[in-house]
């Protein structure tokens, strides 16, 4: 990214974090009772580039609850570890316009729908591999790690709160028990994904997340190749297609950037080739997406020409 391109971007992202901090439209998730109690004010953008230049603005480094957001790179580590033809015979890969806690599976297949709702995120989960849930969470943790640098912790409250009162998703991973579509380990598996879910991160790493995944899996400081290309191209495939849970239509006809949001107030979103951009606000939609995210996203995406399929998008550009 040049000085020039920088600078514009730079003001832009605080321009959008003056104009729509006063925004409170919106709630938190307080569905999971430790996400009640997050401070709603809480307001952050960040972006990074491939060749690892970073910019934010408001609460960056305050860290939050990764949730759903985790699905996509859950998803990621299940094709490095197993390949794609096993992960396709538990989980598809079409989109669907029921919400993300829905109680059904892709009755053809005998499969989840795909694995950004929590039916498909449960039957990746439970391809994590080790002995006991000590050990897969530590899977999880060092899978973390070589995105983030660091090995991050699950915040123990909500993940006490998640187990507590996921009943739904205990209901659909039963009924996945049934199918056979997961293994008999199902309180087991639903613990680890309860911990995934209630991983700790800041929005500018869920930025270097995103620069990682825009480079074809390659770690934009480290030059680590964190997941294959091949592997890349799925994960994003699945981010435009599935990651805003049933907005997921309107998201890819608006803004047209492969992402994924959690009901925490995360949002993370991918350019292919550029960077990553992240925004965090606590206040979610009827759809379990950031009020302010969304907006945030809406505005640069028309103001930089972002959309996958824009006829002129400047920011690919390296002049």
């Amino acid at each position: 990214m040049t000085v020039e391109r920088r600078d514009w971007f730079r003001t832009t992202i605080e321009q959008l974090h003056g104009e729509l901090g006063p925004d409170t439209t919106g709630a938190t998730a307080d569905y999971i009772p430790e996400l009640a109690n997050v401070d709603p004010d809480r307001f952050a953008i960040a972006g990074e580039t491939i060749d690892g230049q970073h910019l934010d603005v408001g609460d960056a480094q305050h860290r939050f609850t990764i949730q759903s957001i985790s699905k996509l790179l859950m998803y990621g580590l299940a094709l490095e570890t197993h390949g794609r033809d096993r992960v396709l015979e538990r989980v598809g890969v079409a989109p669907t316009g029921d919400s993300f806690n829905a109680i059904t599976l892709d009755e053809h297949g005998n499969r989840a729908p795909n694995p950004m709702v929590n039916a498909g995120a449960i039957a990746i989960t439970d391809l994590v591999e080790g002995d006991g849930v000590d050990d897969r969470v530590e899977t999880v943790r060092r899978m973390y790690e070589r995105y983030l640098g660091h090995r991050p912790e699950p915040d123990r409250a909500v993940w006490a709160s998640e187990r507590a009162t996921g009943h739904r998703n205990r209901a659909i991973a039963y009924l996945m028990l049934s199918r056979g579509i997961i293994d008999d380990r199902v309180e087991e598996t639903l613990d680890l994904y309860f911990a995934q879910c209630a991983v700790l991160v800041s929005t500018d790493d869920l930025a270097t997340i995103g620069a990682t995944l825009a480079n074809h899996g390659v770690h934009p400081r480290t030059g680590e190749q964190v997941v294959s290309a091949e592997v890349c191209r799925d994960m994003l495939t699945i981010a435009l297609t599935c990651g805003m849970y049933d907005y997921a239509g309107e998201w890819a006809f608006t803004v047209g950037i492969p992402a994924k949001s959690g009901v925490g107030g995360g949002i993370l979103g991918i350019l292919p080739g550029v960077g990553g951009i992240a925004t965090f606000s606590p206040r979610v939609d009827e759809y379990g997406n950031s009020v302010r995210g969304v907006r945030v996203f809406e505005e640069l995406s028309r103001r930089f020409s972002l959309h996958l399929f824009d006829p002129e998008r400047p920011w690919t550009r390296t002049t």
